[in-house]
């Protein structure tokens, strides 16, 4: 968990073989979740629509963690996700590589669209 006041800090703080894909994730959550607000919660940084946080993400030791918090977003896009480690709610990725930007912004792009309920 990172005690990081801002993203800008945040992103900062990450390993650069990992930043371009950090900016590129942050970039998509700015272009997708439109009216989200992005702060700094957790630990790390988040998108809350009306005070809920329903996309977050983190760099972690040993792994890059997408957290879709939308239970019929991440559902329907199980099939695309393939072998990846899973979690309730949560996505890891080993290693960049493995980040398919264009499921990512998809599950964004349903994400703003969603009003489904939120793990």
């Amino acid at each position: 968990m990172s005690d990081a006041e801002s993203v800008d800090d945040y992103m900062s703080e990450a390993l650069d073989a990992r930043r371009p894909l950090l900016k590129a994730l942050r970039a998509l959550c700015l272009a997708e979740l439109t009216g989200f607000e992005e702060a700094m919660r957790y630990g790390m940084p988040t998108y809350s629509r009306l005070g809920v946080a329903e996309i977050a993400w983190a760099s972690q030791k040993q792994y890059l963690s997408l957290y879709v918090l939308r239970t019929d977003v991440l559902g329907a896009h199980l099939a695309q996700l393939g072998d990846l480690d899973l979690g309730k709610g949560c996505v890891r990725y080993r290693s960049p590589e493995q980040v398919d930007l264009a499921v990512v912004a998809s599950m964004l792009e349903a994400t703003a669209a969603s009003r489904g309920p939120v793990c």
